[in-house]
């Protein structure tokens, strides 16, 4: 069993820390499959900087192969942001360079590599939406986080991803109950085999289809925390790696119990997040050169946001 990390990366920048550290979902989940014992590698564009440099350097260290990567003119992306509370804090985004930001095309090679993984995961910031069908015809499984923004979330933009993914990831801690559960029918409805919404501190909720389940969060006390970046992600990891232990394949009904262990496999990854520096270390001292006196000044989605998840 493997996963692929298919689109986004970008440099977490702490400003209270001074410290600057690798991250981006698909980086994220790649690593994280990682650390939960099974092979993984991250496809997507570095920047030429000594940013992007660094990026490579730390996926090398935790084990996650980029060869199939590519390096290209330009600047990386920084997000900038800072903890209170235990919480991660978004303060801005600089998208960097505009050759960086391109998405990297699925060439027919590309498209066989990613073929030979058993699970592919991407993410609304990656702009891979054009490939997801393709991928998903080549035969991995395919799972794809739509973060928390209403742009994402419109009945068009459903139609152009669900009936590509098996496993939509939705953030829901700004929802109640039923609000979520609507969505994560919505979301089957249109396509998904599976829906998965996150619900910070109120837990998180699974729907196929056929079977619901629900499970508590793993609360700790914020005092105990380092922050709460890439928390969401590690759910998402400790999610998948359970359901592909237990069989999870395209349009096979998993028994409710699978779901409902795997949900809190989620859980528990999510927690043990909260006690690592950012996305999963490997933090450097901001830079005092070019790199390091780049101003974010929006992020996607907008706005200051206090993630829980």
């Amino acid at each position: 069993m493997n996963v692929l990390g298919f689109g986004d990366n970008t440099i977490d920048r702490f400003v209270d820390r001074g410290t600057d550290y690798p991250g981006g979902n698909c980086v994220n989940v790649a690593v994280y499959a990682r650390r939960l014992g099974l092979d993984a590698a991250y496809l997507g564009v570095f920047g030429d900087d000594d940013l992007g440099a660094s990026l490579r350097t730390a996926l090398a260290a935790q084990g996650v192969a980029t060869d199939r990567s590519v390096v290209r003119h330009g600047e990386t992306s920084v997000s900038t942001l800072h903890v209170r509370d235990g919480d991660r804090v978004f303060l801005g985004y600089d998208p960097g360079g505009e050759a960086v930001r391109e998405p990297l095309a699925l060439t027919p090679e590309l498209l066989a590599y990613a073929a030979s993984f058993s699970l592919v995961h991407s993410s609304v910031y990656s702009h891979t939406e054009a490939d997801l069908a393709p991928l998903a015809a080549a035969g991995p499984l395919v799972s794809f986080d739509f973060s928390d923004e209403d742009e994402f979330r419109t009945p068009a933009y459903l139609d152009r991803v669900c009936p590509h993914v098996d496993l939509a990831l939705l953030s829901c801690s700004h929802l109640d109950e039923a609000a979520t559960r609507a969505l994560l029918a919505e979301a089957v409805r249109r396509g998904a085999g599976m829906a998965l919404a996150t619900r910070g501190l109120n837990g998180a909720i699974a729907y196929d289809g056929r079977t619901t389940a629900a499970a508590p969060a793993r609360a700790a006390d914020p005092a105990s925390l380092s922050d709460t970046m890439g928390c969401g992600d590690a759910f998402l990891a400790g999610f998948v790696v359970s359901l592909l232990h237990h069989g999870w394949s395209r349009g096979v009904s998993l028994p409710p119990e699978v779901l409902a262990r795997a949900l809190h496999q989620g859980a528990r990854a999510a927690y043990q997040q909260c006690f690592i520096e950012a996305a999963f270390g490997c933090g450097w001292p901001t830079a005092s050169g070019p790199d390091g006196d780049r101003a974010a000044t929006g992020r996607p989605g907008g706005g200051e946001v206090h993630a829980p998840e």
